[in-house]
């Protein structure tokens, strides 16, 4: 399918160096930043369907749901402040990635990794020891600007640490994290929702310390990466490390090509101007619609609502917990598997075996809740078949989006942007991100309530679109080093109508050579 898969892999240069231990760690450490949005999106859901904790903040949401059981099920968690709850937080990660595209470009990675630590770690502590509602939104609210600077600074950090030949894999490391933040909260819910005196939600919320503590720590002792240290001048100690990283001594020609790009970065003075330009028309593209996609595949509905939405189809609240560390165990097998298949396998075929997979479980689910809820929303005694049926539906759809569009929805964008846009153009891909997590977390219980199940279809439609936007638009990128992406959009049979020869005059892009590493502005 040469028309619509782009170029195989680049002819450029094969820069030497090897996936040392150093630099697997490394990722490891840094992919830790994964952690604080896994656990967030997973505890949030969990909270939501502990009677102590709706008693005390949201009475109305828990008499409404006690009042009588067998009326509409679909609308018993609609509450516009319980929403805001949950969706403040990506309202702050999406105002707060734009200040961190500044701090990630003039300070560094690992001080952008710092603060969103220390941001999370404050609003734990507020969440975790909170009286009031208000404690509870401020909370949040400072969890997202925590989050905002990880998501700008984790996914650019490992691109620029790892080898071209398996940036894939390591990149995907961030999305392991946060499957596996998910995983443990959802764990943890199903715990502390036992506790006597009903005071375990507190353990839930504050429980986000920690992971707010593995990147604070992490960040400390990560090594800067060698375009981080080449932008603040120091030359000498970035070719060291560079030398550490690859694990050979040979790294002139990479070390050169990420100096030229220094250069040719210093010289750009409005990047995100910059981004308006014609050329970069396919890379704006993908930075909004990758993420804008991304989210309308339906999976934040899933993960953070998981709970409530087993709870809403006839699970009791404990099993509604454990129904959601089921789907988690899944999240985080799957995600594995497109570690292991993103550079072997490409990320086309990924995102569109997750399409077609995701679109059939979103119909058989939809099939099956509106078979028994009707548009009446009340389902008499649900057989246990029947819910075994639905898990087993949303596990594989789970499955479907964790090694597809969870991973690829950062790694691709990550990718892609020339350097001298880069900073710029990944605030773009966070913001749109956040943004439509918000809008989708802001309305979907009252979705819920109103289009049942066909709530479920809406996302399928999205689906579909998506898939057909890959085939056609999306050019296959691995194994190409980042500096030969151009031959990718140069040779694309829609693209290439935007980039002209004169934009790249030595048939390389803008960034005068650099490497997979590239600096950005």
């Amino acid at each position: 399918m040469p028309a619509v898969g782009g170029i195989g892999p680049g002819t450029g240069k094969d820069y030497p160096g090897n996936l040392t231990p150093f630099v697997t760690v490394t990722c490891i450490v840094a992919a830790m930043g994964g952690l604080i949005f896994g656990y967030d999106i997973g505890i949030s859901g969990g909270v939501t369907t502990m009677t102590p904790f709706l008693q005390k903040f949201f009475r109305s949401v828990w008499e409404k749901k006690e009042a009588d059981k067998s009326k509409n099920q679909y609308c018993q968690y609609d509450s516009p402040t319980l929403t805001m709850f949950t969706s403040s937080l990506y309202l702050a990660a999406l105002l707060s990635s734009i200040v961190a595209s500044v701090v990630t470009r003039k300070l560094g990675r690992k001080l952008s990794m710092l603060f969103g630590g220390l941001l999370f770690f404050a609003g734990a502590l507020i969440n975790g020891f909170a009286k009031a509602v208000w404690m509870l939104i401020v909370g949040r609210m400072l969890l997202g600007f925590g989050i905002g600077f990880a998501n700008q600074s984790v996914p650019l950090y490992l691109s620029e640490m790892a080898p071209y030949r398996f940036r894939g894999a390591l990149n995907i490391g961030f999305q392991l994290s946060i499957a596996i933040g998910i995983l443990i909260a959802n764990v943890l819910n199903y715990f502390f929702a036992k506790i006597k005196g009903g005071w375990g939600w507190r353990l839930s919320l504050g429980g986000a310390m920690v992971p707010a503590l593995i990147i604070t720590v992490g960040s400390l002792v990560l090594p800067d990466t060698p375009n981080s240290l080449i932008e603040r001048g120091q030359t000498e100690d970035a070719k060291a490390n560079l030398r550490r990283i690859r694990g050979v001594e040979d790294v002139d020609e990479e070390f050169k090509d990420l100096v030229a790009a220094s250069e040719t970065s210093k010289l750009v003075e409005h990047p995100w101007r910059n981004l308006l330009k014609r050329k970069y028309r396919p890379h704006l593209t993908m930075a909004i619609l990758i993420p804008f996609f991304q989210q309308l595949t339906g999976i934040n509905v899933i993960m953070f609502y998981a709970p409530v939405l087993f709870s809403t189809i006839g699970f009791k609240d404990d099993a509604a917990l454990m129904s959601a560390v089921i789907t988690g165990v899944v999240n985080v097998g799957a995600t594995v598997v497109s570690i292991y298949g993103v550079d072997k396998w490409g990320r086309r075929f990924l995102f569109l075996e997750g399409g077609v997979q995701m679109l059939i479980c979103q119909a058989v689910v939809a099939a099956c809740i509106g078979a028994k809820f009707g548009t009446s929303g009340n389902p008499g005694d649900l057989p246990k078949w029947y819910a075994i049926v639905v898990v087993l539906f949303i596990c594989i759809y789970v499955a479907g989006f964790a090694w597809s569009w969870g991973p690829l929805g950062w790694l691709v964008p990550s990718e892609i942007f020339p350097l001298e846009i880069r900073s710029a153009a990944q605030s773009i891909t966070v913001s749109v991100n956040m943004l439509f997590t918000f809008l989708v977390a802001q309305v979907f219980l009252t979705m819920l309530c109103h289009l049942k199940f066909g709530l479920f279809l809406f996302f399928a439609f999205f689906v579909i679109a998506m898939s057909i936007f890959i085939y056609y638009f999306l050019p296959e990128t691995k194994s190409i080093p980042i500096e030969e992406m151009n031959q990718v959009w140069k040779s694309h049979w829609y693209w290439s109508r935007f980039i002209e020869d004169l934009d790249y005059p030595n048939g390389d892009m803008e960034m005068g050579k650099g490497g997979q590493g590239v600096k950005e502005v």
